[in-house]
């Protein structure tokens, strides 16, 4: 397939965090992007609904009960519009549509494409994940609000420790488990962890609003964050 694309999953809170948007942040992430491109490298960037997204399923639940699915069609409508958002940033030099469906061939010229959630029991995580494997990528970097993946949740635990590098299983079993629930705000899915560790795919968790970090993992030099790998 020539020059591999870059699967690049980022959280919704990336791109809108809940104090609002923050358009340096947008504009300097945009151009890294961009630059990256016109240097020759490709990118699927499959963006999350991250707060908004809770918004939403919390303001839906206290009016009345939910199932997990409608709450799941909540986060999708979310993420569509982020990413729609997202694609209108970087206008022609993005494929034109936004990607609802990771499983369905794409075709086109364009070295930006930008992708949303897709359908209910899973998170953009999942979407990442299938993407990579149509494009046979090998690496999904995850652009998170946390600078690593710790043991346990720092704000809460004081000894928490953070993780440079795990395996699927460890990860796995410590830290995400096996089950899905609607709005999880887990450091990977654990759905698509199960997937990512079929097709021994790497993950690289780091923070998304470090964009001297990003540039790193984008060229695969040294950065600071969490490996998850086979």
């Amino acid at each position: 397939m020539g020059n591999q694309y870059k699967i690049i999953s980022v959280g919704g809170s990336i791109i809108i965090p809940k104090e609002g948007f923050d358009i340096e942040f947008l504009k300097n992430f945009r151009n890294l992007i961009l630059k990256h491109a016109e240097n020759g490298k490709r990118f699927i960037l499959i963006i999350g609904g991250g707060a908004t997204c809770r918004q939403y399923q919390e303001a839906a639940r206290n009016v009345r009960e939910l199932t997990p699915e409608e709450l799941d069609w909540i986060g999708i409508s979310t993420t569509i519009m982020n990413a729609s958002f997202v694609r209108m940033l970087f206008g022609d030099a993005a494929h034109s549509e936004v990607i609802t469906n990771p499983t369905k061939k794409i075709r086109t010229k364009k070295s930006i494409l930008i992708a949303s959630g897709w359908k209910p029991g899973c998170s953009t995580d999942m979407d990442a994940v299938l993407l990579a494997k149509q494009f046979k990528a090998k690496e999904i970097l995850n652009l998170s609000n946390i600078d690593q993946v710790y043991t346990s949740d720092p704000k809460l635990d004081s000894n928490a420790k953070p993780i440079t590098e795990m395996p699927w299983t460890q990860f796995r079993k410590e830290i995400v488990g096996d089950a899905w629930s609607p709005g999880k705000n887990a450091p990977f899915d654990p759905v698509a962890s199960k997937l990512a560790e079929k097709l021994k795919l790497t993950v690289a968790i780091l923070k998304g609003t470090d964009l001297k970090q990003v540039e790193n993992a984008i060229l695969g030099q040294p950065f600071f964050g969490t490996t998850i790998h086979p």
